[in-house]
């Protein structure tokens, strides 16, 4: 179970982490998870030098090591990279000194790719416990999301995580994408549309 649209009052009960951007402008914040992986991140990169669009990929430590060229690429185009943790945990299911070592993990391999980044986080299946996050927000930003595409839901069809994920969405919006094996049959449909909807309305894409 997942909503599309998080809930206002997320932000109110949860202040210390960012689910969206104040703007008055058309614009939007692309965020990517889990990847990179060859057999989607260099077409989703494509994507998004059609759109002049840029994107915060927040990453998974073993894919950044085991795909380094794909994630200099990502870096070289003008994208940001998030820490995803280095082996995709669960905060919740996890002891806090085991996660904060993996984070610390991620972020090393990431600064052997692009050391002069903004510290964003976020946490793999957006849970965490509340002794992480009090450790980690002293060194991060904690970046959550106000919509969440769905594209890794086998039960969706493409075309209703694209109508979803753009009825979701406004300006200031923290959209989650993610870039792996799962979500492809989705993404596929779903990106491109997307940013072709929002282009059309004049909206701008941007990473955090």
């Amino acid at each position: 179970m997942y909503l599309h649209k998080t809930p206002a009052i997320a932000s109110k009960l949860f202040p210390n982490m960012r689910w969206s951007v104040p703007t008055k402008h058309n614009e939007i914040f692309l965020t990517f998870d889990d990847g990179p992986i060859p057999e989607l991140t260099p077409w989703v990169l494509d994507v998004l030098d059609e759109f002049d669009a840029k994107a915060t990929f927040f990453c998974v430590g073993e894919n950044v090591k085991k795909y380094r060229t794909i994630a200099a690429d990502l870096f070289a185009r003008g994208h940001v990279i998030g820490n995803h943790t280095q082996h995709h945990l669960n905060g919740a299911r996890t002891k806090t000194n085991t996660y904060l070592n993996d984070v610390k993990k991620c972020q090393n391999t990431i600064n052997g790719i692009a050391p002069v980044q903004p510290k964003l986080f976020r946490p793999p299946y957006g849970k965490f416990k509340t002794s992480q996050m009090r450790i980690l927000r002293q060194e991060f930003n904690i970046i959550m999301w106000s919509v969440l595409s769905g594209d890794f839901d086998l039960k969706l069809s493409p075309e209703k995580c694209l109508s979803k994920t753009i009825s979701a969405s406004k300006a200031g919006s923290i959209v989650v994408f993610h870039d792996n094996v799962k979500a492809e049959k989705n993404l596929r449909v779903a990106l491109p549309g997307f940013l072709q909807h929002f282009k059309s309305l004049g909206f701008k894409f941007k990473a955090l």
